[in-house]
């Protein structure tokens, strides 16, 4: 005979079976997230949509503003602007690429090492790192102006290093001058926008998974060979993020170019400034920050194709 406890369990009686929802509810269910970008998408629509579509309508008037401006579809003012302003443009790509290329440079190695080797200081380094944002963008600007002023000892060590015969040379400087160069525009570019270059680069390395690295040291690969082949690919969003979120406000700066620069190292960005605050002319300014948006636009296009990933944190 067979025990109680061998006795199978008793069976549970079956649940009772949910009502079947109405079209109503379901219909009300499909709305929520709808309702809930609602906030954001309007935002959108008033602080982005409906200003772009004013300056849209600006860049085509003509008139002034003692007269007023009215829309007589003049698309002349873009052709105008950029035969006038070209080597602004040109001057704003060319400082904003050079400051990326350093942010790179500079900030790949730190977002490294807070990634893999900062260990129980990586909290302290990451406030370092944002720590420039902590003070107003104008006065760590003017700040530079100290530190590249002439005498002082920035300038003194790069010309007894005979720095400066180099940078001399490409035309970044002015005989013992810093200030009011090339140079001083992209340091200033460099150091107000390298946190974000670092930021995205160090979320992108922390997210390899350091087994990878282990098992190319069991393969035999050396050091580099490890970084070029394993690390560097899988950092490839950080980096395509860094670069974007640092050229793009680079290139319409002008904050740099007005206070570390002189009237030979005018951005675009300063350009456009003026037209709208002191010149008074705002079909100019607004074609002038529409040919800047579509520059950017397909340069940037055209960068996330050829990088190969749209992964981007």
């Amino acid at each position: 005979m067979t025990s109680l406890a061998d006795a199978p369990p008793p069976l549970a009686p079956p649940a009772a079976e949910k009502p079947p929802r109405s079209p109503k509810a379901r219909k009300r269910g499909r709305l929520v997230p709808y309702w809930l970008l609602l906030p954001g998408l309007l935002w959108l629509v008033v602080f982005f949509a409906l200003p772009m579509i004013y300056q849209a309508s600006t860049s085509v008037q003509t008139g002034s503003l003692e007269e007023g401006f009215k829309v007589t579809w003049h698309f002349q003012t873009y052709w105008n602007a950029l035969s006038d302003y070209w080597p602004q443009f040109l001057r704003s790509v060319l400082y904003a690429g050079a400051a990326t290329l350093l942010c790179l440079v500079l900030g790949y190695p730190l977002a490294y090492l807070i990634a893999f080797r900062a260990g129980r200081w990586r909290n302290v380094v990451l406030i370092l790192v944002i720590a420039p944002f902590f003070t107003s963008f104008l006065i760590r600007t003017l700040a530079w102006k100290t530190i590249l002023a002439d005498g002082g000892p920035v300038v003194g060590t790069l010309n007894s290093l005979h720095v400066l015969d180099v940078t001399n040379w490409l035309g970044m400087t002015a005989g013992d001058r810093v200030l009011a160069t090339p140079l001083a525009v992209v340091c200033g570019l460099t150091y107000n926008f390298l946190p974000f270059m670092i930021l995205p680069l160090y979320t992108s390395l922390e997210r390899i998974d350091g087994r990878l690295h282990e098992a190319a040291g069991d393969l035999y690969a050396k050091p580099f060979t490890t970084f070029r082949k394993v690390t560097f690919p899988l950092s490839m969003p950080g980096v395509v993020s860094g670069t974007l979120l640092t050229f793009i406000p680079a290139s319409g700066d002008y904050v740099n170019a007005d206070l570390l620069g002189s009237t030979d190292t005018r951005m675009v960005g300063n350009v456009i400034q003026t037209q709208f605050l002191r010149i008074l002319d705002y079909p100019t300014a607004a074609a002038l920050s529409f040919i800047l948006m579509a520059a950017i636009l397909i340069m940037v296009t055209l960068y996330i194709r050829k990088s190969g990933t749209e992964d981007l944190v």
